[in-house]
């Protein structure tokens, strides 16, 4: 298999997102990949500059007002999206918050391991903050020494890899409620299913929670210079 999804979902914090959508197409990979940014309801300047971004820099734009009336949180409605597109494509499915900066190669390694064996689920990277600290969801991992472990905890996305068997093998339309955790729900679901979910300790990348401080400094500064420092130090 050749091919991967990756998808990110905005909901404003356009400036933020823009560094998150940077940081993705700027990956050094070998694996061809589509890259879907999924409007969840932002107002109409940010839906604009998105418009204008996605004809600059080549990806595909979904607005989910095309999809739904639901104004609120669309997650569960993106995922199952996703997950039809990335069937028909026999794709695996890689999710990217739009609060966290990958390193350049993050999605190649992910991918590698994603085909380890034939039952791998999902595979999630770790993600830390900009002095290196880990960060929640991942605070169990601190411990944790550098390498691949299988895990029965609640992956969250904030980078983490579906694959392609998972995807065939379970519908995520059966989760009928946006109040489930769907963290929680895919993963014990993908276990359920005699599939095995990892955690990758090898593999960090950088958490900002929306309108953070750092963002204002981020903003107020050489972009490209901070980018390159990123990178770099998370370059593994």
């Amino acid at each position: 298999m050749n091919n991967l999804h990756v998808i990110t979902v905005v909901k404003n914090s356009i400036e933020s997102a823009l560094i998150t959508i940077d940081s993705i197409l700027t990956s050094e990979c070998t694996v061809n990949f589509k890259f879907y940014v999924y409007n969840d309801f932002s107002s109409d300047e940010t839906k604009e500059k998105l418009e204008i971004e996605s004809q600059k820099l080549h990806f595909s734009l979904i607005n989910l007002c095309d999809f739904s009336s639901n104004k609120s949180s669309n997650l569960l409605k993106i995922i199952q999206l996703a997950q039809q597109n990335a069937i028909a494509d026999k794709a695996h499915l890689l999710f990217i918050d739009s609060d966290i900066v990958i390193g350049t190669n993050t999605i190649q390694r992910l991918y590698e391991n994603a085909g380890i064996h034939q039952k791998v689920g999902m595979i999630s990277a770790i993600t830390t903050n900009i002095h290196g600290k880990i960060t929640s969801p991942f605070l169990f991992t601190k411990d944790f020494k550098t390498g691949i472990f299988e895990t029965k905890k609640s992956l969250h996305f904030c980078c983490i890899i579906l694959t392609y068997n998972l995807l065939s093998s379970i519908d995520f339309r059966d989760i009928k409620s946006e109040k489930v955790n769907i963290n929680a729900a895919i993963s014990k679901t993908a276990i359920g299913k005699g599939f095995f979910n990892y955690l990758l300790t090898s593999v960090q990348v950088l958490y900002f929670p929306h309108k953070t401080s750092f963002w204002s400094f981020f903003n107020s500064n050489s972009i490209e210079q901070l980018w390159q420092n990123l990178t770099k130090k998370h370059k593994k």
